[in-house]
């Protein structure tokens, strides 16, 4: 897929991958996700600990927060979640563990 394809004509999430990893080429918004989304892991773990439910929406905003400074700063487009917001979610983790086990570069 192409950075120009039209997510909203991918009817699967396998073909919707591609077009998500093309707009996350930059290293540093793909750090900035991997940020936000073990922040959102630390605040559910906080969550889950402590029974107080604010500690997701607090994860919710560090992971939103540090994947768009990615997009704006850095990538230079809009975030994925503006287009595909269920899969753009899927992505973001799938992406995150492709990080870990080193598919693709930190």
């Amino acid at each position: 897929m192409t950075p120009t394809a039209n997510p909203a004509q991918m009817h699967s999430f396998a073909e919707f991958y591609p077009f998500y990893l093309s707009e996350h080429s930059n290293r540093t918004c793909r750090r900035l996700h991997f940020v936000g989304s073990t922040l959102g892991l630390v605040c559910l773990g906080t969550a889950l600990a402590t029974g107080n439910a604010w500690w997701v929406l607090v994860g919710l905003l560090c992971g939103y927060a540090f994947a768009w400074m990615g997009h704006f700063g850095f990538e230079k487009n809009k975030p994925a979640s503006f287009k595909r917001p269920l899969y753009s979610f899927m992505g973001d983790w799938v992406m995150y563990k492709d990080i870990w086990t080193g598919r693709i570069p930190f």
